[in-house]
């Protein structure tokens, strides 16, 4: 007898074809998501095949926003955001507004009324931070002036486009033009809205930056790790459902400022580490259910419209960044970059179509341009970094025999340059007082990754010679042993964004590897030597192959003897 499992059925046929689909877009240099978004199209109800429930995946995908405005937040830093002040706030604030007047002045050409044309100008506002983020890594920019700019933009972008999350339910019955509601009830509507949305804020300032760091040490102090997982994504949800049941406001600003919370502690790269598989998950299956949204018709139905939206989002936006970059007195050079960089849209833009849709706001056309200009400018945007790169780096004399067009290949397909991590926030390190307290920077100490036996041993010995001690460990048993020995031990995965930045290894004496996975040995000793050429890197083997793979990635001394390990690194740092 055939049993019917909806809920099975829309996740495995999702992740399946998001898979495929994903795989492809990466071979072929463009964002995953794109792969995603065409998963979507193919499980939707406009494709013949395989049909996902509807129902059911609008609501995985209210997890997924959930989860990726969470994440939105761990990233949120007000010190990132003020030193790009000046350009990044008023450059992102008039953009959107030009944005949305372009997308209003389309929808009244389309014959849309006004709440419609809002809706769809802010829809096209917003850039991708996936997107921007994807593209500063390729192209090396993520610390340069640009990319600090193109970044603290997006952050701005981002706080606006969550209030404007909240705000569109709130004045739903106004936007979708049902019925007539006076001025007063107007001012009425958008006055509740900002008391709740003021006493959510203020609520968790005051409790919840208390609650949710204390919360998360006492279950630090368990030593399990699997418990504090579950916490991070408890604390993730449960801010989220507080928000839209205790205050009227939505899941998204609930969750991100469970995030921004989370991410002003010591444990801003742990958590996010622990949420990033569920996150990253129900992202998919966020992209997969708006992809099911898009009729693929609308190429053929509304060509003209899809281009002059298009045009919005590539040319208007484009063109208005570069303007307001220049006449903040910016170079050519980044205003450009900027330029190239916001000329996209993508998630948020995905949320606020799917809530316009919901609320009846905007028609499903209007849907459908949004959908088709965030894909074709998503895989639009690579090709133009491409061109700028040309444009900035125009090929030598000796260079110019090469075609154009396979300089272009060459471009495309050249692996990226190294990955940039984000702006790091500061990182606090574990002590026995529950009173979380920022190491001060140092310098000339030693590192030691992994603290188990044999680097507990090594602890006590450079200890009794008054060493200056920093531990990286990804047990949370262990840890709190160090705690309460007054050890400062940065917790998480020794490759995770920031990792090595926590425990000072760019001024470091030492580093001693205790770990014996030889694939993650390697790439903490490449990661080391890349922040500090200078580092003495010790690290254990037995295996002569392993041991000639080591000193290749830049290891100073390889100590081959685990019986007497302790004894044998001693030797090396005396």
């Amino acid at each position: 007898m055939h049993h019917s499992f909806p809920l099975v059925e829309t996740i495995v046929g999702g992740l399946f074809f998001a898979f495929i689909l994903g795989f492809a877009a990466q071979k072929l240099r463009m964002p995953p998501l794109v792969g995603y978004l065409f998963a979507g199209i193919i499980v939707g109800p406009y494709t013949h095949g395989f049909t996902a429930d509807m129902h059911l995946s609008q609501q995985l995908a209210e997890l997924g926003v959930i989860l990726l405005m969470f994440g939105v937040g761990l990233h949120f830093s007000f010190r990132d955001l003020w030193t790009v002040k000046k350009v990044a706030i008023p450059g992102a604030l008039i953009q959107i507004i030009m944005a949305t007047l372009l997308g209003w002045g389309l929808a009244w050409l389309a014959g849309w009324g006004t709440g419609a044309g809002i809706v769809f100008g802010l829809a096209l506002s917003c850039a991708s931070t996936v997107v921007l983020i994807a593209a500063l890594q390729r192209w090396n920019l993520g610390d340069s002036t640009q990319g600090r700019i193109s970044t603290g933009w997006l952050i701005v972008e981002d706080i606006a486009m969550v209030f404007v999350l909240v705000m569109i339910p709130a004045l739903a019955p106004i936007l979708s033009g049902q019925g007539d509601v006076s001025s007063t009830e107007v001012m009425y509507l958008l006055g509740k809205t900002s008391i709740q949305i003021i006493a959510f804020v203020v609520i968790m300032l005051l409790l919840g930056r208390k609650i949710i760091p204390w919360s998360l040490h006492i279950v630090v102090g368990t030593g399990n790790s699997e418990l504090f997982r579950l916490a991070v994504i408890a604390i993730a949800l449960g801010c989220a459902i507080l928000a839209n049941y205790l205050f009227g406001v939505s899941f998204a600003l609930g969750a991100f400022f469970a995030g921004t919370i989370i991410s002003e502690t010591s444990m801003n790269h742990t958590a996010e580490d622990a949420s990033s598989g569920l996150r990253e998950f129900f992202t998919v299956l966020f992209f997969v259910s708006v992809g099911m949204l898009f009729d693929p018709s609308i190429i053929i139905r509304e060509p003209l419209l899809l281009m002059a939206t298009l045009l919005v989002v590539i040319i208007g936006k484009g063109v208005g960044a570069f303007m307001i970059v220049r006449l903040l007195r910016y170079p050519v050079q980044t205003a450009l970059t900027i330029a190239i960089a916001l000329a996209q849209i993508g998630e948020f833009s995905f949320m606020i179509a799917s809530l316009g849709s919901v609320y009846k706001i905007i028609p499903q056309l209007a849907s459908d341009l949004i959908l088709g200009s965030a894909l074709i400018s998503i895989i639009c945007n690579p090709f133009l970094f491409v061109w700028l790169n040309r444009y900035l780096h125009k090929p030598s004399s000796s260079e110019m025999g090469t075609s154009s067009v396979q300089h272009e290949v060459d471009l495309l397909s050249a692996k990226p340059h190294a990955k940039l991590a984000s702006p790091i926030k500061p990182i606090s390190i574990y002590f026995a007082d529950e009173n979380m307290v920022i190491a001060p920077e140092v310098s000339e100490h030693t590192v030691i990754v992994g603290a188990g036996s044999i680097g507990q041993e090594v602890l006590k010995r450079l200890q009794l010679q008054n060493e200056t001690v920093y531990v990286q460990e990804n047990r949370l048993d262990i840890v709190a042993q160090l705690r309460a020995q007054q050890i400062p031990v940065a917790y998480g995965h020794a490759l995770s964004e920031g990792m090595l930045d926590a425990v000072f290894v760019a001024t470091a004496k030492n580093l001693i590897i205790t770990i014996q996975n030889k694939t993650e040995t390697i790439a903490i000793i490449e990661a080391a030597k890349a922040q500090n050429p200078h580092l003495q890197i010790i690290v254990f083997s037995h295996n002569e192959d392993d041991k000639q793979l080591y000193l290749q990635a830049g290891a100073t001394n390889v100590v081959d003897n685990q019986i007497v390990l302790a004894n044998e690194i001693m030797q090396v740092l005396m």
